[in-house]
C-alpha cells in the first residue's frame, strides 16, 4: 500500500493571505487527500489551530497584523504541531528566524504545489514515526538527561528548551555517541528528505542546540564536529 494512504485524512491548516495561493494550496492538499482548513491572517490562525488542533500548519511569514514568526511562536506555546513556512523571502536569516520560533520547514515562493505536497508528506510522516516509536529510557549524557519519552532535555536542574527539530537531532546524536552522521543523513532521519540548502540548514539548528546547551566556547562538551563530514555526540560521555 501506498504509504500517502496512511496520511488521508489528516488535517491541515493553510494560513495565507493571498487568496489565489491559499485557494491553488487548498486544492492541491485536498487533493491528496487532505481535510485542509484556510483563514488569511494571524488572529484566525490562532482561533483556528486553538479549536481544530490541526495535524499540519503551512503558514505565510508575511501576513497582515500579526507576521507568521508570531504565529508559529504563539501556536507553539500550547501544543506541538509542526508548522512548514512559506515565505517571499529568500535571506538565511529569514529562514533562521523561522526556525528558531519552532517551524519545521520551510518553502520559498514562489513554489510547486508538488514540491508542497512533497514536503508536507515528509513532515506528517516524521510526526507518524515519532508517535509509534517505542518510549526508551532515559539517557544520562555528561550532565545530560534525554528523555524519548517525554521529549525532554535536562541539564542539571534546568530544562533545555529544544524545538521538536532541534529534539530530533540531539537526540539522533545522543542515541549513538562517537558515530559521526552526515549532514545528508541528519536531514534523512531528521526532516525524511534531502535539498540543496540541506547543509546550513542543519548547520544552523547544530548551532542553535549547542547555544542552549552551553556548549560553544573552546572544545565543545557534547556535539563534535568533524570538519568536512559532519556531527557526533561526544562518545566519552556515556
Amino acid at each position: 500500500m501506498d504509504r500517502i494512504d496512511t496520511m488521508t485524512g489528516k488535517s491541515i491548516l493553510v494560513v495565507e493571505d493571498e487568496e489565489a495561493i491559499a485557494e491553488a494550496v487548498r486544492a492541491r492538499l485536498a487533493s491528496e487527500g487532505y481535510r485542509v482548513n484556510v483563514v488569511h491572517d494571524g488572529p484566525q490562525a490562532l482561533r483556528a489551530a486553538a479549536q481544530e488542533r490541526p495535524d499540519l500548519v503551512v503558514l505565510d511569514l508575511m501576513l497582515p497584523g500579526m507576521d507568521g514568526l508570531e504565529v508559529c511562536r504563539e501556536i507553539q506555546r500550547t501544543d506541538w504541531v509542526p508548522v512548514l513556512m512559506l515565505t517571499a523571502r529568500t535571506e538565511e536569516t529569514d529562514k533562521v528566524a523561522g526556525f528558531a520560533v519552532g517551524a519545521d520547514d520551510y518553502l520559498t515562493k514562489p513554489f510547486s504545489l508538488r514540491e508542497l505536497a512533497a514536503r508536507v508528506k515528509a513532515i506528517l510522516r516524521r510526526m507518524e514515526r515519532i508517535r509509534q516509536t517505542s518510549p526508551t529510557e532515559p539517557m544520562n549524557r555528561f550532565d545530560l538527561m534525554v528523555d524519548p519519552a517525554r521529549r525532554r532535555v535536562v541539564k542539571g536542574p534546568d530544562e533545555v528548551p529544544l524545538t521538536p527539530l532541534e529534539f530530533e537531532i540531539l537526540l539522533t546524536l545522543a542515541r549513538s555517541p562517537g558515530v559521526v552522521f552526515s549532514r545528508d543523513q541528519l536531514m534523512d532521519r531528521v526532516w525524511g528528505y534531502r535539498d540543496y540548502a540541506g547543509g546550513r540548514v542543519v548547520d544552523s539548528h547544530v548551532a542553535r542546540i549547542r547555544r542552549k546547551l552551553g556548549d560553544e566556547a573552546g572544545e565543545p562538551r557534547y556535539i563534535r564536529t568533524v570538519h568536512g563530514v559532519g556531527y557526533a555526540f561526544r562518545e566519552d560521555g556515556l
